[in-house]
């Protein structure tokens, strides 16, 4: 499994650009969890990520929206370092499978 930092801007001047963010949001909730409001943290194959950017440039207006997938070199964890709240979540289970 391979652990990924999903972020993304999306242009919201108008309905057609708050629909896309909607669904930028809910393809990110197939595959990850949740940390901000355009933050995600996935675990994920090789298939499931290139499924996911897949998808995500399905989603986008590249001229005007930006999405960014982050892969680590190792697991997510030993990457992290958080300040503040703490996001709850079992470490060590599968995140998708």
């Amino acid at each position: 499994m391979i652990d990924v930092l999903v972020t993304y801007d999306i242009a919201t001047p108008d309905q057609a650009g708050h629909r896309r963010l909607q669904r930028v949001a809910r393809v990110c909730e197939q595959f990850g969890d949740r940390l901000q409001y355009s933050v995600f943290e996935c675990r994920v194959s090789e298939v499931s990520l290139e499924r996911l950017a897949v998808m995500l440039q399905a989603e986008i207006d590249p001229s005007h929206d930006s999405v960014h997938i982050y892969r680590f070199a190792g697991p997510l964890a030993q990457a992290r370092r958080s300040l503040g709240l703490a996001v709850k979540r079992e470490q060590g289970t599968p995140w998708i499978l």
